[in-house]
């Protein structure tokens, strides 16, 4: 068993957040631009045609190692090669059967959701990139095992980079959905280049039973959730893009792009993080209450604000904008405000369910995925009827909030305060919402919408730090780095 303590899992996860913040923030800043150059080029249609292609995809990603990764990087005990072969034998024999029926049947596909050519072309690329994409789960799982998102954030921000500027550059040259194909191809190609360098291994096939039968034990639980993750999200957004106009599912897609910041910047961040701190700290409970409380606290006052801003300001931001024909997107903002919502929940309960996902109780988050995938296909077909595009949103944060049914089975392995960290960080959030309803009469122009904005956003810094002193000095001696 690897002999990580407490001290040694704070340090590394600070390292790794760290390291994943900076490369999310650079990310962030060249995917913004990209999206403020794309939301002026592209209209709602073809946005539409990207996000249905794009869940597509992403129903396949769900198949594509039955959990087995995810149970390398719990594991208790240094995987073998045996086992890593095992996994990498396992994964490509299921990319590769998903690869061939996407082919087969990629002409009732692209038929039965009404893709021109340039989406059918998407898919394709798409398609090949999920493929190109699986040869990296390997490396990537050595990193995350061992902390190492120092090196990890690496071949993600090349990949980005990559992304992004072939995609405004296509973009700008009038190549339309052809642009998403031609990034999506380049960014795989050359991530996967990158991470081999950075973290090589004796690639190799094995078909040891035993091998893959023990990892099985944690995997398929663990890929039942994801499965009901799948069906829960993903295949909703297929059946949005059946049943809703390609501007519908636009508006639905620039929506859930926007509201969903605070989860890219910060919250999947952490929640990368916490799944194998968990893991390495599953031996001791006392550890396990320390971190978990360190992490709510941390994620809240994070998420609180930048999801309030979003609530808040996500109007004036459309209207002033500086962008010819932004204004289109002013239906969106109602689905701005409940998919934020979502991530206000996700942000304290996510973090839960990989904590239990981490001691092996992965059994428990399958039940509770159940519950929240049967609400969900009953809520969203029917708030659709009643209330268009928007009831998607309304759905998607009833059903965010019900995922909090898995407080009381945490407790059932450690004890520790839910409510205690969050309690001063919502009261901040909550004193900012106040103060940026108060002020909105007053932003008539871009500049004033900047200037506002951060001053509810400084509102917010100044009463956290004057309630929660006491917490922010106890974090900071947590996190503190030994020599």
């Amino acid at each position: 068993m690897e002999d990580f303590d407490l001290q040694a899992v704070a340090s590394k996860s600070l390292k790794g957040f760290s390291a994943l913040t900076s490369r999310t923030f650079l990310i962030k800043v060249l995917s913004i631009v990209t999206s403020f150059v794309l939301t002026s080029i592209l209209s709602k249609q073809d946005f539409g045609i990207y996000f249905i292609a794009s869940s597509i995809v992403v129903f396949l990603v769900y198949f594509q190692d039955i959990g087995l990764a995810a149970s390398l990087i719990q594991k208790k005990e240094e995987p073998t090669l045996e086992e890593y072969r095992a996994t990498f034998t396992v994964q490509q024999l299921l990319v590769l059967i998903l690869v061939v029926i996407c082919f087969i049947f990629s002409t009732k596909i692209v038929g039965f959701y009404h893709l021109d050519s340039q989406g059918t072309l998407l898919f394709f690329s798409l398609v090949i990139s999920f493929f190109i994409s699986s040869l990296k789960t390997i490396p990537t799982v050595m990193l995350e095992r061992h902390l190492l998102f120092n090196k990890l954030v690496v071949p993600d921000i090349v990949e980005n980079l990559v992304y992004n500027v072939v995609l405004i550059v296509m973009a700008l040259m009038h190549y339309g959905i052809t642009s998403f194909s031609i990034a999506i191809l380049a960014r795989s190609i050359i991530g996967l280049f990158v991470i081999y360098y950075i973290q090589p291994w004796r690639l190799g096939i094995s078909f040891h039973f035993k091998t893959i039968k023990d990892l099985f034990g944690f995997g398929i639980p663990l890929q039942a959730n994801s499965l009901l993750s799948l069906l829960k999200d993903n295949l909703v957004n297929l059946y949005i893009g059946k049943v809703l106009s390609h501007g519908d599912v636009g508006i639905i897609g620039f929506a859930q792009k926007l509201s969903f910041l605070p989860s890219n910047l910060i919250m999947d961040n952490v929640v990368r993080i916490t799944f194998p701190a968990y893991s390495r700290l599953q031996h001791s409970k006392e550890s396990l209450k320390i971190i978990i409380e360190q992490s709510l606290f941390l994620i809240s006052a994070c998420v609180f604000p930048l999801v309030i801003g979003f609530m808040m300001f996500s109007h004036s931001f459309i209207v002033y904008v500086p962008i010819p024909g932004y204004t289109k997107w002013i239906p969106a903002v109602i689905s701005i405000f409940y998919f934020s919502l979502n991530i206000l929940f996700a942000s304290i309960t996510v973090p839960l369910t990989n904590f239990l996902n981490a001691i092996g109780k992965v059994k428990v988050t399958l039940y509770s995925m159940v519950f929240l995938t049967v609400l969900t296909w009953i809520l969203t077909p029917l708030f659709i009827h009643y209330y268009g595009y928007n009831g998607v949103s309304l759905a998607s944060f009833i059903v965010a909030a019900s995922l909090l049914v898995v407080l009381p089975f945490t407790k059932q392995y450690v004890t520790y305060s839910f409510w205690r960290p969050l309690i001063k960080p919502f009261l901040a959030a909550a004193l900012m919402m106040g103060f940026s309803y108060l002020i909105q009469p007053l932003i008539v122009n871009f500049l004033l919408f900047i200037m506002f904005a951060s001053i509810a956003v400084g509102v917010y810094a100044a009463i956290l730090y004057i309630i929660s002193q006491e917490e922010l000095r106890k974090t900071l001696e947590f996190l503190k780095i030994k020599k």
